[in-house]
């Protein structure tokens, strides 16, 4: 079962799609891991369970923190989103593909997992065989969140949708397949198209998926519109977990959780903050409109 409250990490990197002011102001505050630890103490002090995790430069720190003070965390549950995107991309225009993809399978891998990850892929980084790069790809991922209780393991938007776009069944079917017999974890897609990936998703055999959207009153990042989200969530078939609940900031909470929490099926929501005083509201809010609902 998903965590009805899950915190978001946009905050810890200086994300905000409405105010480059305040991403800077975030930027700068987080540059100290003690500062977004800080934040994540906080939260599970005040009853929230879940953390959604990009695999970022700073989530192996993150990581490491959660490990080394386990005894502290008992049934904190992780939700990573991968891939981070720009990493690659950078280390692509640096080195190219496969240097790239050289340049990760090394990093931080001991001769056993070195060994291991060359076993499985060998000259598929030649060939092309893509399910196998995806697999590589996935455990190189997976290695940051290691011994830590991991409950769904999403593909970034950016992946979902281009591979969405293309119509590329093999790799949802071949991700979901992975991250479920590998990992013992539900497979989740973060999207920007919830009413065209869900169908999707059920063309490739994967059922009742967990999708990551935008769910919001304002119809912030829905494409292709309000309405066809609504139809998407009455339909059901799937496991919708909402986000941008608040519009970056368009949107007060009351009205987005009170929007969110009456859509058919959500019972799950992610959401960023930075201070003790909106994380217990934030999380009460939610959970009373779930419970209601």
């Amino acid at each position: 079962m998903l965590d009805t409250v899950i915190l978001g990490d946009n905050q810890f990197f200086g994300i905000n799609h409405m105010s480059p002011e305040k991403a800077q102001a975030l930027d700068e505050r987080f540059r100290d891991i003690g500062a977004i630890t800080d934040v994540i103490d906080t939260a599970y002090r005040c009853g929230v369970r879940g953390f959604m995790l990009n695999t970022n430069e700073r989530a192996g720190e993150i990581c490491d923190y959660l490990r080394e003070n386990s005894a502290r965390y008992p049934d904190l549950s992780m939700y990573p989103s991968m891939p981070y995107a720009h990493k690659y991309a950078n280390a692509v225009a640096e080195k190219g593909i496969f240097g790239a993809l050289r340049e990760f399978i090394l990093a931080g891998s001991s001769a056993g997992d070195l060994g291991g990850l060359i076993a499985k892929g060998g000259a598929s980084l030649f060939e092309q065989d893509m399910l196998k790069v995806m697999q590589i790809l996935v455990d190189i991922e997976m290695q940051i969140f290691r011994d830590l209780n991991v409950k769904v393991v999403f593909l970034q938007n950016i992946v979902t949708d281009l591979l969405l776009g293309y119509g590329v069944k093999d790799i949802f079917a071949g991700f979901a397949g992975y991250i479920r017999d590998k990992y013992g974890a539900e497979p989740g897609f973060v999207t920007m198209n919830m009413p065209a990936l869900v169908p999707f998703l059920r063309d490739c055999g994967i059922e009742n998926p967990v999708v990551c959207s935008s769910i919001n009153p304002a119809g912030y990042f829905m494409n292709p519109s309000i309405a066809a989200y609504e139809d998407a969530l009455r339909d059901g078939g799937f496991q919708p977990m909402a986000m941008s609940i608040l519009a970056s900031g368009a949107v007060g909470p009351r009205e987005a959780v009170e929007y969110v929490c009456g859509r058919n099926g959500v019972r799950s929501v992610v959401f960023g903050a930075s201070s003790e005083k909106h994380i217990v509201e934030t999380k009460e809010l939610i959970e009373s409109y779930a419970t209601a609902a």
